[in-house]
C-alpha cells in the first residue's frame, strides 16, 4: 500500500467523535485532501536532492549503454574492457608520436605593413618590445628586419605583398647555408601571427641570431655557383 493510500485509509477510516459511522468524503476531494497531507516537508525529508537525482539517473543510462555493449562484444565485459584499453593506448602512442594537435598558420598576409620601414627601424622595434617582454610582437618586427636588410642589401627585390614563407623560400636561394633557418624562422613568425602561438624568449632570440649571421654572409650569386660547377665539370672530365 502507497503512501497516500495509507493516509486516505486513515483519513476515512476515522470514526466519529459521537460514535456516529464515519463521513463519506468524495473521491477527488478525499484525493486533494491526501496531496496537501504528503506535500508537508516532513514527508520529504529524506528525499535525493534534484543533482543526485541527476546523477542517479545519469549512472543508470551509463550502466544500461555498458550491459548493451558489452552483450553485443565478443567476451562481454571483459573484452569490452579490453578494447577501451587498447584504444587508450593507440591515442596514447599517437599523441606521444606526434605531439599535440598544432593549428597549422596560413601565411597569406603579407609580411609588411602600408608604411615602409628600414631594417634598422625594425630592429629598434623588436629590441624595445623584447625589453617589455612582449615576445610575439618581438619575433615579429625581428623577422621584419631580416626581410627588409635583404631587401636592402639586393639580395631580395622589395615586393609589398610578400609572404614569410616567399621570403625566406627565396631568400635561400641566395644564402644556401641558412636555408633550413629561414624557414624555421618563417615558420616562428606564422606561428605567433595566425597560429595563435605564444613566442618565447629563446625564439626571439634565435632569429635575432640569424640577422646577425646574415649580415655577415656573404651571398652566392647564381652566376658564380654555375662558373664554379662548370669548372668543376671541365677539371673533372680533363
Amino acid at each position: 500500500m502507497s503512501l497516500a493510500g495509507g493516509v486516505l485509509t486513515a483519513v476515512l477510516a476515522l470514526p466519529h467523535a459521537d460514535g456516529e459511522p464515519p463521513v463519506t468524503v468524495p473521491r477527488d476531494p478525499a484525493r486533494e485532501a491526501a496531496r496537501r497531507e504528503l506535500s508537508k516537508r516532513m514527508y520529504h525529508e529524506d528525499d535525493p536532492s534534484l543533482l543526485q537525482r541527476a546523477l542517479n539517473a545519469f549512472w543508470e543510462w551509463v550502466d544500461k549503454l555498458f550491459g548493451a555493449a558489452s552483450t553485443a562484444t565478443p567476451g562481454g565485459g571483459l573484452g569490452l574492457l579490453v578494447i577501451a584499453l587498447a584504444v587508450v593506448a593507440i591515442v596514447g602512442a599517437l599523441w606521444w608520436r606526434l605531439g599535440s594537435p598544432r593549428r597549422g598558420p596560413t601565411s597569406a598576409v603579407p609580411l609588411f605593413d602600408d608604411r615602409p620601414r628600414s631594417a634598422a627601424e625594425h630592429r629598434a622595434a623588436a629590441e624595445a618590445h623584447a625589453a617589455q617582454g612582449h615576445w610575439n610582437q618581438a619575433v615579429q618586427e625581428r623577422m621584419r628586419a631580416v626581410v627588409r636588410a635583404l631587401e636592402e642589401r639586393a639580395l631580395l627585390d622589395p615586393r609589398p605583398g610578400r609572404t614569410a614563407d616567399e621570403a625566406a623560400a627565396e631568400a635561400g636561394r641566395a644564402l644556401p647555408a641558412h636555408t633550413d633557418r629561414l624557414r624555421a624562422a618563417a615558420r616562428d613568425f606564422d606561428d605567433v601571427t595566425y597560429g595563435g602561438r605564444t613566442a618565447a624568449p629563446e625564439t626571439y632570440h634565435r632569429l635575432a641570431q640569424l640577422d646577425s649571421d646574415l649580415e655577415r654572409t656573404k651571398p652566392v650569386l647564381a652566376s658564380s655557383s654555375h662558373s664554379t660547377s662548370h669548372s668543376a665539370h671541365q677539371g673533372a672530365s680533363r
